[in-house]
């Protein structure tokens, strides 16, 4: 399932390596991260839980820029 959410994010290669990183979580198949609308979109797994796989994108997201959000 697809899905959208608001994000902070400071610069764009920030946002590229979010990217990368978000892709790994498993329950996430896909991620692309739209640095001047700040948003990112995710195609979430069938079957999995939305609120804990989108809290282990945010861990990961953090890995890389320590004051990223994501608002879901």
């Amino acid at each position: 399932m697809k899905k959208t959410y608001s994000i902070e994010v400071d610069c764009a290669n920030c946002a590229l390596r979010m990217e990368d990183v978000i892709r790994k979580v498993d329950g996430i198949s896909d991620a692309v991260i739209n640095f001047m609308a700040q948003k990112l979109t995710v195609d979430i797994d069938d079957g999995q839980n939305e609120k804990a796989v989108m809290k282990q994108a945010l861990r990961s997201c953090r890995r890389v820029e320590r004051d990223c959000e994501i608002y879901f």
